[in-house]
């Protein structure tokens, strides 16, 4: 069974710093896309930044430069390291892991950041 396992979400105050990560299980990792979305109340669901199985990695616009999308092969984890945090930036983040050739993926549970003095 698919399971996507997220941890490291919390409180923060403006400028500071998380990393999110997503422990991935009954999954081939090393050939699906990984991706990090968040969603804060009353707003649609969006991309954050996404990962292929070969690294080339995508971030939009508004976290370029502040965010990093990762993987670890070893550990069948992706991480979103957050750095300069805003307001803004507060939502429910979920982890979703998609073959490259699919339109739908599996989702995990979401983890809440909030960015807050």
């Amino acid at each position: 069974q698919v399971q996507l396992v997220e941890s490291g979400g919390g409180l923060v105050q403006p400028g500071g710093s998380l990393r999110l990560s997503c422990a991935a299980s009954g999954i081939i990792f090393s050939i699906y896309t990984m991706a990090w979305f968040r969603q804060a109340p009353g707003k649609q669901r969006e991309l954050v930044a996404r990962i292929s199985p070969g690294g080339t990695t995508n971030h939009i616009d508004s976290v370029k430069g502040r965010f990093t999308i990762s993987r670890d092969s070893a550990k069948n984890t992706v991480y979103l390291q957050m750095s300069s945090l805003k307001p803004e930036d507060t939502a429910v983040y979920y982890c979703n892991a998609r073959l490259p050739t699919a339109i739908t993926g599996s989702w995990g549970q979401g983890t809440q950041v909030t960015v807050s003095s």
